[in-house]
């Protein structure tokens, strides 16, 4: 389980137990919401104000935000731009995820967009052993681009299909035939819709309002963690990410929080090939030393250099096995191997997930 994930939700997205009571700004807050003119109605009411005032509160969430959205917001604009989509939606990733590409959830949704596994496939990403690409930001943007314009067609109203997107067209259907009449819009049907769901569109107004207005409340934001400026590279014969970061100037941190679609730190390119992100000032200089690189294989990939070993791992479970070190938490360990915390608990006959031995053994059970 994130961790993280799921106290964001808890605390930005699921419906609130109590209402801000603060009326002093509502005047403003309204004016600020319609002066951002958009294809998606943004109102303004109580229940808007107190998501305001959480993402408005100071706690960091935002500057992390902010931090992310240099290298995530251009490249999702451009691709909602490409879908015909109004450029708001890029709120959504916020609110799925806080930006986070690795997110994944306790449900099992994964990447900026927390896509499940079926409905992944559904809408054309890969996702086995080798290549889950729910974590790919450019490839689950076009998939997410894809399903939010279905939604949109079934709906013909933003509010609704955003809600849609949280908890699918079933629960919206059954909401809007328990709120009887002619339903239009998500606050027809708030009452009847799940808990979680209730917040979700009241969460994406208030996202996209501190976006907006961060600079009003003070709120600052560094560089992001990763190189804003990428470019790609085509793989078309198998590649550890080793490979790469032993012969040229870029960390293999840098290439997995680029590339986190590759599960095991390898491009599974024997039939097809396969996109790898780079720092643009590193892409020549893998172009000129691309036969050192590949010359490494035989160290890096002793493993994988048959395809047919390579197309069966795909398909497989692999095992492995961490040491837990000074600092690790059960809920980081299985953020990093996009598993659940109960996974490793039941993995390995776990009873308390805080009670954790530095050097103690634990399985992992990727598939």
């Amino acid at each position: 389980m994130d961790d993280a994930l799921q106290n964001f939700f808890n605390d930005y997205v699921c419906e609130p137990a109590d209402m801000s009571t603060d009326t002093q700004l509502d005047s403003l807050y309204a004016a600020r919401l319609k002066t951002l003119v958009s294809p998606i109605h943004l109102p303004y009411n109580q229940i808007v104000r107190t998501y305001i005032k959480r993402y408005t509160d100071g706690s960091g969430l935002m500057s992390r935000v902010l931090s992310l959205s240099q290298y995530y917001f251009p490249m999702i604009d451009e691709e909602l731009l490409k879908a015909g989509l109004p450029v708001e939606l890029h709120a959504m990733a916020i609110i799925e995820s806080a930006l986070s590409a690795t997110a994944y959830s306790r449900a099992g949704a994964a990447g900026l967009w927390q896509f499940m596994p079926t409905t992944a496939k559904a809408y054309g990403l890969e996702v086995n052993s080798m290549v889950d690409e729910r974590y790919d930001p450019l490839k689950s943007t076009r998939a997410a681009c894809r399903y939010m314009k279905d939604l949109y067609e079934m709906y013909n109203d933003w509010s609704l299909a955003i809600a849609a997107y949280n908890c699918g067209p079933g629960n919206v259907n059954k909401a809007m035939a328990r709120a009887g009449g002619n339903p239009q819009s998500f606050w027809d049907v708030y009452e009847f819709l799940p808990r979680e769901t209730r917040g979700y569109v009241p969460s994406f107004i208030a996202a996209s309002y501190a976006y907006a207005y961060h600079q009003a409340h003070n709120i600052t934001y560094a560089e992001p963690p990763m190189p804003i400026a990428v470019d790609t590279i085509q793989v078309s014969r198998l590649l550890h990410l080793g490979q790469v970061s032993s012969t040229i100037d870029v960390s293999t941190d840098a290439l997995k929080m680029l590339n986190p679609q590759y599960k095991l730190d390898v491009i599974p390119a024997t039939t097809k090939s396969y996109t790898l992100v780079l720092p643009a000032n590193r892409v020549t200089e893998f172009i000129s030393n691309q036969d050192s690189i590949y010359a490494k294989d035989s160290v890096y990939l002793k493993e994988y250099l048959d395809p047919a070993v390579v197309e069966k791992k795909k398909t497989e479970q692999t095992v492995i096995y961490y040491r837990v070190k000074s600092g690790d938490t059960l809920g980081a360990i299985a953020r990093r191997n996009h598993v659940t915390t109960s996974q490793l608990m039941r993995w390995n006959g776990i009873k308390n997930p805080n009670r954790l031995s530095i050097g103690q053994r634990l399985r992992i059970e990727k598939h």
